[in-house]
This record gives structure tokens, sequence and C-alpha cells, in this order.
């Protein structure tokens, strides 16, 4: 943990690393109060309490006027400026550190709209262009601008250099900061096909790749401009190819000079031959994609018809009638399971229902009972494509194979446990999709949820999930993935106690503390669906919090 010293001095605000041995008093929450001008947190209640912070930055700038902010260290600087974009009043950045400026940081800096100008040690030639275009004045205290290796033999000057860049040599050795440079040029750039290395080195070759597989750039090729005839390394490098393609496809090739090929006549004919079966290859390949392509948009394009289709006829139908028809059907069946012969009519006022009986008052929900009178609820995931209703039948398969139209369809459709009660929920309520990965329908972006960026953020914790019923909002307190098993899809429970072992066991397997307690008489949601090539279950599991 370390201690982030905010501190205040004519008209500017101040944040550096707190150094001397005062501790952090822990009745303030992990904050000491130093004097009126200033004050320490740690970086971790910064990043847990990042609301509360920017809003207790924002009052400071107010308070004491000031439009001027000077950051000590850049890794400070990737705590506090994604906390500034609700303070409007600051609008001029120091950046004390004698250390070139990060894409990273450079990318924050154009969302913030509030900054006018900054002030660094030095910076890429690029990145000023990239802030200049979004209004931001940049001065470095460094006449000579910092260029990396690979930046400056692909002559990667200006922004539009990196945005359409379809051939670059990559220098050897690659040092870190070649390195970090490649990886923020794979961020920028859209149109890369071909690599160029000057040398085979296994450590570099292979940090390459997973730069590219990070960024999800594929169908590149890397070409290795060196004469290789160590039998051990072309075989290692035809071990790769195949993985590579394969996982990734990414293409590696050699390319050998003429004196060689003139020498190794024979052999570059073998080489040929390979090249044209490879060529074979990646074309069978493309076409591969390009078809599974096709099909992931014709899938896309489906839903998105389905879902624009459904909000018409939430839009053109009053559901006044179909809810009290549905009302007093329940009603009566409830009455009926109580060996009551009441038979109310259908134009009678809705009579007084029994206590396990709960009326329709969803009128967004009931209107959908018209194209399909097995939707049961509606499901929101914050931050992924996930806004569906969600339907239940008699089994676990019928929406496997059938969307909410009740048509044919691979994709299948958001549905609930055949086996929960949506009307008196469960203690475990469960709903399932299938990880149509590639289109991102269905639960397609729920992967999105086992990513840290997601999992921490305070917003994405809360799922929604209304009913017919009532509206309601669940806390996540669990995520992970699990080799295919069922014990995680219970609904019944023996007692308070099996309740509570099954929710140590599904907590116990989280990738992340969430700190949300679980008591007996709790209900929880979880949504679950394939992962890993289906050999893995990905599941999430959150707790009612509230609901009307």
């Amino acid at each position: 943990m370390k201690k982030i010293l905010i501190s205040i001095k004519d008209k500017t605000i101040i944040f550096s690393y707190k150094t001397s041995n005062s501790s952090i008093n822990n009745d303030l929450i992990n904050t000491n109060i130093i004097s009126n001008n200033e004050l320490i947190f740690s970086d971790v209640y910064i990043s847990e309490n990042t609301k509360i912070i920017s809003s207790f930055i924002k009052e400071l700038v107010l308070q004491y006027n000031i439009d001027n902010l000077i950051i000590s260290k850049t890794e400070i600087a990737l705590i506090i400026l994604p906390l500034l974009n609700k303070v409007p009043a600051l609008n001029n950045i120091y950046f004390k550190e004698d250390e070139p400026l990060s894409y990273t940081i450079c990318e924050i800096l154009i969302n913030l709209k509030n900054i006018k100008s900054i002030n660094c040690y030095t910076i890429q030639p690029f990145m000023i262009e990239l802030l200049d275009k979004n209004n931001i004045t940049c001065e470095t205290r460094s006449e000579i601008l910092y260029m990396s290796n690979f930046m400056e033999i692909n002559n990667l000057v200006r922004y539009s250099n990196i945005y359409y860049k379809s051939n670059i040599r990559i220098p050897t050795p690659l040092n870190l900061e070649d390195l970090k440079d490649f990886e923020n040029f794979c961020k920028i750039n859209k149109y890369l096909k071909v690599i160029h290395l000057g040398k085979l080195i296994k450590s570099e070759i292979s940090n390459i790749i997973k730069v590219l597989v990070k960024q999800n750039r594929y169908n590149i090729k890397i070409i290795i401009h060196e004469n290789i005839n160590d039998e051990k390394i072309i075989n290692y490098l035809k071990d790769l190819n195949k993985i590579s393609k394969r996982k990734y496809h990414i293409i590696l090739s050699l390319d050998y000079s003429k004196e060689y090929l003139d020498k190794n006549i024979f052999k570059q004919t073998i080489i040929n031959t390979l090249k044209v079966c490879g060529l074979i290859i990646s074309s069978l390949v493309i076409l591969v994609v390009t078809y599974i392509g096709i099909s992931n948009y014709v899938a896309l394009k489906q839903v998105t018809k389905i879902k624009n289709d459904l909000a018409k006829v939430v839009e053109n139908i009053d559901p006044t009638d179909l809810i009290n028809e549905k009302n007093k059907e329940n009603i009566k069946q409830a009455e009926d399971n109580e060996k009551n012969d009441v038979k109310p009519s259908l134009d009678e006022p809705v009579p007084n229902k029994p206590d396990n009986v709960k009326l329709i008052t969803n009128a967004k929900l009931a209107a959908l009972l018209s194209v399909n009178e097995e939707v049961v609820g509606e499901l929101k995931v914050n931050n992924t494509n996930i806004d569906y209703p969600v339907v239940q039948t008699k089994d676990n398969d019928y929406y496997l194979s059938h969307n909410i139209n009740k048509d044919k369809n691979a994709n299948g459709w958001i549905f609930m446990d055949y086996r929960n009660n949506s009307m008196n929920l469960d203690k475990n309520n469960i709903i399932y999709g299938h990880n149509m990965y590639y289109s991102g329908v269905m639960f397609g972006t729920l992967h999105k949820t086992a990513n840290k960026d997601w999992y921490t953020n305070p917003e994405n914790q809360i799922i929604t999930f209304n009913t017919l019923y009532e509206n309601m909002e669940f806390k996540i307190f669990s995520i992970y993935r699990v080799p295919k098993t069922n014990d995680y899809i219970r609904v019944f429970f023996e007692d308070d106690n099996d309740f509570l072992d099954f929710i140590d066991l599904i907590k116990n397997r989280s990738i992340y503390d969430f700190n949300v307690p679980i008591n007996a008489d709790d209900k929880i949601l979880t949504l679950s669906t394939c992962s890993n090539n289906g050999t893995k279950r990905l599941v999430i599991h959150a707790v009612l919090t509230t609901k009307d």
C-alpha cells in the first residue's frame, strides 16, 4: 500500500507520494489529515472509492479556486487522472517526473474534456498531434522529442503514419521501450498486415505474438529475414507457426537472401513448395474466417431485428386487459390449488388474492406475453450487450435452439431454469444463455465480467432482473470459471445450513473477493454459460439487494 499526499499551494493542487514514516489512521478509513491544506489517502482506498475521491477533489478545486494540477510520478497519474472527468475547473497539468509521457496517459487525457494544456519532460511527436486534435496544448521541458528505435526506423512521427501503416520493421534486439511502443502502435493501427524481423530470437517472437493477441490483431504475417539452416531452429519455427496459425491466424515465414538461395537451390525449391501449400491453407483459412464472420453478422442482425420488433410491440400494445386477465387466472389457479371453488368472471374486478400470489405490475413484460406466453422477466448486465427478455419453459433444452419467437435458431435465447418459480423466487434462480462470443449476442459478452477492469467497477457489480411481478437489483458476490459440473445449479436446499454451505462453495471459487455478506434468508441469481470452447462454465452469482 502506498500513501498519496494531496496538498494545495497557490491555486495549485499537488499529488505526490508521502515518503515520511507517518502512519495512516485506521479510524479515518485509510486517510490521515496532516493540515488544512494537506491530506493523505492510500492508493487502495482511492481505487476502491473513486466516486468519493472524485467528489472530494472537485470540492477542493472549487473551494480554493484551483485550475492547475501537479503530478509528481507517472504511476500516480494513472490513479488520479481518471477521477478528474467531473472536475471542470482543472485546466492545466504539470507532470513533474523527468520521464517520457506514456500513450496510456495520453489516452486518458484526451477523454478529460476540461484539460487545456499539459507540461511534461518529453513526449513522442504523434502524441502531440493527438493532443492537439483534442484541443490540448503540450509543452515539453526537453528540446529533443523522445522516439524509440521502433518508432524511428518505421518513421512513425505522425498519428496518421501509425494509423495507416501496413508494413513495419521491428528492431532486434527488442528492448522494453520498443515493446511498449509496438503495443501502443497495435492499439492505434487498423491496417497492419506484415511485420519484418531482422533475425529470429525466440523470446522476442513470443513477445510480439503476445502483444498481437492481447490487442486482438489477427491475420498478420511475420517475416524473418535470416538465413537459417539449423534444423532444430527451423523445426521450432514450424511448430510455432502451426500453433500461431491455428489459434491466432498469425503466419510466420522465413525470407532467405538471394546469395543464400543461389547456394541452396534445392532447399529453396522445398521452401517454395511449402509456401504454396501455406498459401492454399491461408486461402482456406480466409474462407473459413469469412464464413464465420458472415454467420456472426447474420446472427447479430437477426437478434437486433427481434429486439427492435419487441420494442415496437411494447410501444404499440396496451397490456391492461391482458394484465387483468392473467392476474385473475393466477388467482383462480391458486384458489383451485387450495380447493377453493370461487370462480371470478373476467369482467369482474380482481378478487382478493391469496398470500402466495403476486399481481402482474410490469406493463412492458406483460405486452411481450402477446409475442410469447413464456416470457417471465428481463435481464440487464451493465457494460455488456446483455439486455434481453427472459423466457421459461418445461425443460432446459428448448430455448437452446429456439428464439423468443419460438423459431428454430442456433443462437437460442436467454432462459430461466424450468425448476425456478418466477413469481416467488427460489433460493437460487438460474438463467442460461449461449456464449455467442464472436457475434456478441445472448451471453456472448458475459466473458467481460471476468476482466478486472469490469468486475472492480462498482457500477458493473449490479445486475438488474425484473419479472412480471416486481423489479429487482442483485449485487455480484462471485465470478468464476469451472469445469463442467452441476453443483452450482441447485434450486432446492434441505435447510439454512445446506444453503450457507452452498454459498461458501461458490464464494470460494470467485476470482475476486467482492466482500458481500450472504444470509440464510437471502435469494440469489445465477448466470451460466459455456467457456473455453465448451470445456468449462463461466458463472456469475449475485444476491438480491432491492426490489419494488
